[in-house]
């Protein structure tokens, strides 16, 4: 029977929550009873400045002024050690004499007084901080020290830090302004971060001008504590943040960001500008931040997979932001212009193709139909020139024409004010049109004052507006960019189960390994290089070991002639540098010759002590083949990096390669491949046959889950790999391992975690059921549309504390939340059943532990259909979320409750929880050290 519940209760308990600090708005959970630990910063009740000034143009009184000026609703404390009060108002000679607690500490002292500033809020209780100060890691050993102590300090107390070396922070929706900027930026729905706050001053100044209003402003500095990843999170759950506009210097902790943004991204844009392309742009970031960057090359790569959109001009981030609000993604990179002059849709024309995108190619219904409307002369093409007399009548007709061509990912309209020309009616009768047909379509209404009217009608009708034409095509190239990111978010690849025969052949790898750094090398050979490829599935051509030139002649006759003969090395990876290859040998002689040469050369090179011998190979014809290079190796940042390109011997000259991580499905796989200029050939050109591209696709997803599993090893390449349409076959390998001192914690993570298999269970309730308990998927979304609408109100309630109607819950952005989570931040394990009547899959439970600060304490939830409740089946979701917290490193897990919600209380009981009552709620709580029941 469904629960009633008063409203005004409902008001009530809302409240407590906030008075907690709780949220209450998460994009996951309506009313979830989550502590989020950057309210302390964003929402204060309380601030202190700590170092608070009535000097003119101190930073202190700056500070002070811009926090007494701009009304957030609660109190400034002024902490001055030789002041009794500043700007009027009663000052403390330290945090701890304050008498009412404080949420924010804003900490403007010389750097070396900052630990023991630090180490004074801790032991006030302070659960945020913003350090202005300037002076740590970027000025060298001495400046990390003092940051060292600072977040020892820190995470003692669990305060959460921005900063050192920073602007501050604004929030202008509610009115804090913890910053020493000139103003406050007004407010708006655009979620600014910045790493420069010289920049923040800048794109502040520049925001008064184009109105561009902010829900948060955040200078960042050099992320001691709070990093991107954090702030993205934060951003993301904050219901007034539409866009997350960032400007970056250094990436910091990759995998916090990466797994943020590739959450987050779904339902709200993420658009960087990055600088450090060049070598001399990064050395200037680098010494900027205190932080190295890692190579540009990867980082796009981490961009691309993250959903994450890199802008190359500072005002590209604001214009994307806009366009991305107003606008549908582009679902391809095809775009049609439409011009009143020929000049303007040229300049369109270049800029869109230089940069990747594509004229959209106009059907014949499309030409028939703009003949029979267009004067003779007009351009008989894309662009569609209808020529200088064109009135609003010949554009609309026009635009009717070609938005209904399904060649055509967007539009383009150009308008130069010729005489004939109504910019004012024309932009009027366009307004229809701004929301396509699910396609953009964007303006450049050319010109200045004569154009100014038709603008504003366009851009209060939310069609972007550009005054040069290239400029929108350069934004048309970064949406469906920004389309293709997205679309490869959805990819979550899962290493396979291992079959028995695999399972031997790995661990065989794993041995070979092993023994090799048992004696202290880091480099394998060749031979045993093919046989780790061999045990994943890739062929390798046959390869014989010889120590003597007898040996050898005897294995180039097992074999056959030709053959090649390549130095069997411990130590020496590049054999042609030392002369170490000899290719086409077509008799014993040759071979003889061929092997004491190479021993020479080794010896003259490197010295006899190089050389084991040879490996003798079957001479493969490459005349119908083409030579690639597959390879990883580590990025200090992002760990193991994926490499597919050109191959052979000129492989660093050519420099065709694309970048990926690892694992990779096939869909990602082919991704790679598209982004090389050999993926044309190797579709086939000037009658050479395709290669199998399928094959291919498998080949590398192997590769993949052999860097993924096999942690050891630290460098390892295929080049080259020989592709034709009859065969896929490694030639040549080269593996290079962790050094003997490397500990394992060391060894680098993966930058996307694969899909935690390890965590699928079957089960059967005690009346014969069959269940799966897994990891949530992101294509589980429709299934848990059909969970929700088996939900009672008295279960949305219990679970949620609030009513929500099924719009509410099954929101596509909400779920989207829902279904793709950072696996690493929190685990959604879901109960699934496959339905008697219908053969279909569906969702019976759903149990989510979600990490705090430090990951070490977690908040458990759990949710279960009703028809399936009083099966055990709840306690069986907890059981496995302990489990799972136990394994990712959980020390302790809670919960908060409805006191009326007994059944959830009966079955946290049985599994050895506590409770204490807080307010109008319970409070669960079990460490994590015993065994689950």
């Amino acid at each position: 029977m469904p629960i009633s519940w008063d409203p005004n209760t409902d008001k009530e308990l809302t409240n407590v929550l906030r008075s907690k600090k709780v949220s209450t708005e998460s994009a996951h959970d309506f009313l979830r009873y989550e502590y989020q630990p950057l309210d302390a910063i964003f929402r204060p009740d309380s601030v202190a400045v700590i170092g608070a000034s009535e000097e003119p143009g101190s930073v202190g009184r700056t500070l002070l002024w811009n926090l007494i000026t701009n009304s957030f609703g609660g109190t400034v404390f002024p902490v001055n050690i030789k002041r009794t009060s500043v700007l009027g108002i009663k000052a403390y000679p330290s945090i701890a004499e304050v008498p009412e607690p404080v949420d924010l500490a804003v900490i403007a002292t010389p750097a070396q007084t900052v630990p023991g500033v630090v180490r004074e809020c801790v032991d006030a209780g302070v659960r945020g901080a913003i350090i202005i100060s300037a002076g740590f890691k970027e000025r060298g050993p001495e400046g990390v020290a003092l940051e060292e102590e600072i977040l020892r300090t820190a995470r003692e107390g669990k305060m959460r830090i921005i900063g050192p070396n920073c602007l501050g922070v604004m929030s202008p929706v509610t009115g804090l302004n913890a910053t020493f900027a000139n103003a406050m930026a007004r407010p708006g729905n655009v979620g600014f971060i910045s790493q420069s706050g010289a920049l923040c001053t800048a794109v502040l100044d520049w925001s008064f001008h184009e109105n561009v209003g902010f829900s948060h402003f955040v200078s960042i500095g050099s992320m001691l504590d709070v990093n991107w990843g954090d702030l993205i999170y934060y951003l993301g759950n904050d219901t007034r943040t539409q866009s997350i506009v960032i400007y970056m210097e250094s990436i910091g902790d990759a995998r916090s960001f990466m797994s943020a943004a590739r959450e987050v991204a779904l339902t709200k844009p993420i658009i960087v500008i990055k600088p450090g392309r060049t070598e001399a742009a990064a050395k200037a970031a680098a010494s900027h931040t205190g932080s190295l960057t890692g190579s540009d090359e990867v980082l796009e790569s981490a961009f691309r997979r993250s959903g994450v959109l890199r802008v190359g001009r500072i005002d590209d981030l604001f214009n994307m932001a806009e366009i991305l609000s107003k606008q549908p993604r582009p679902h391809g990179r095809r775009l049609t212009i439409i011009t009143n002059a020929g000049g303007p849709g040229v300049l369109a024309t270049d800029a869109l193709i230089s940069d990747g995108g594509d004229l959209a190619e106009l059907t014949a219904e499309t030409m028939k139909g703009l003949n029979d409307l267009l004067p003779a002369h007009w351009s008989h093409n894309n662009p569609v020139d209808i020529l200088g007399d064109a009135g609003p009548d010949r554009y609309i007709s026009t635009l009717d024409i070609v938005a209904g061509d399904p060649n055509s990912d967007g539009f383009l309209i150009i308008l130069t004010p010729q005489a004939m020309t109504d910019p004012t009616q024309t932009a009027e009768r366009l307004r229809p049109y701004a929301r396509l047909q699910g396609k953009p379509i964007l303006a450049s209404w050319m010109g200045g004052a004569d154009v100014a009217a038709g603008e504003s009608i366009l851009n209060q009708a939310n069609i972007p507006t550009f005054t040069y034409p290239d400029t929108a095509a350069r934004m048309f190239n970064y949406m469906w960019r920004y389309d293709r990111n997205l679309r490869s978010l959805y990819e979550t690849p899962q290493l396979p189960a291992e079959t028995e025969k695999e399972g031997k052949a790995h661990a065989k790898v794993r041995q070979l390994i092993e023994d090799a750094r048992a004696e202290g090398r880091t480099i394998l050979t060749e031979y045993e290089s093919k046989r780790i490829l061999a045990a994943y599935d890739i062929s390798v051509a046959k390869t014989v070991l010889a120590a003597t030139a007898a040996e050898a002649i005897e294995a180039a006759k097992d074999i056959g002639y030709p053959v090649v003969l390549k130095l069997n090395s411990t130590t020496i990876t590049h054999k042609t540098d030392v002369g170490g290859v000899r290719l086409d040998l077509k008799n014993d002689e040759q071979v003889w010759e061929a092997f004491e040469a190479i021993a020479g050369a080794v010896a003259s090179h490197a010295g006899k002590a190089h050389f084991q011998g040879v490996t003798v190979q079957p001479m493969v014809d490459l005349s119908e083949a083409y030579e690639i290079i597959i390879g990883s190796s580590p990025d200090p940042q992002f760990g193991p990096v994926l490499l597919f390109g050109t191959g052979g011997t000129l492989v660093e000259v050519y420099r065709d390669r694309a970048l990926g991580f690892p694992p990779l499905n096939t869909t990602l796989a082919r991704r790679m491949m598209q982004r090389t200029r050999i993926y044309e050939a190797l579709q086939g050109v000037r009658g050479r046959q395709p290669v199998d591209l399928e094959a291919l696709e498998i080949l590398m997803v192997r590769f993949s889950f052999l860097v993924a599993e096999q942690t050891w090893i630290r460098e390892i390449d295929i080049n080259p790999l020989l592709a034709s349409a009859n065969q896929l076959l490694a030639l040549d390998a080269r593996v290079v391992l962790y050094g003997p001192d490397t500990d394992e914690a060391e060894l680098p993570r993966l930058a996307i975690r694969p899909y935690p298999s390890q965590y699928i269970w079957d089960w059967e309730t005690g009346g014969g059921m069959a269940v799966r308990v897994r990891p949530i998927r992101p294509e589980d979304e429709p299934l848990m549309v059909r969970f929700h609408e088996s939900l009672s109100e008295q279960s949305v309630y219990m679970r949620y504390f609030h009513a929500l109607n099924l719009d509410q819950r099954t929101a596509h952005e909400r779920l989207t939340r829902i279904c793709f989570i950072d696996y690493d931040r929190e685990m959604a394990l879901v109960a699934t059943r496959r339905d008697s009547s219908t053969g279909e899959q569906e969702i019976i439970g759903v149990g989510r532990l979600s990490k705090f600060y430090q990951g070490e304490e977690a908040e458990f939830a759990l949710l279960i259909s009703d028809k399936h409740q009083r099966m055990g089946l709840g306690t069986e979701l907890l059981r496995r979320l302990l489990e799972v917290g136990r394994q990712e490193g959980v020390k302790t897990v809670m919960a908060y409750m409805l006191p009326e919600n007994r059944g959830m209380k009966r079955i946290a009981e049985g599994l050895g929880f506590t409770f204490t009552r807080e307010e109008d709620l319970v409070r669960a709580k079990i460490e994590l050290d015993g065994h689950v029941a």
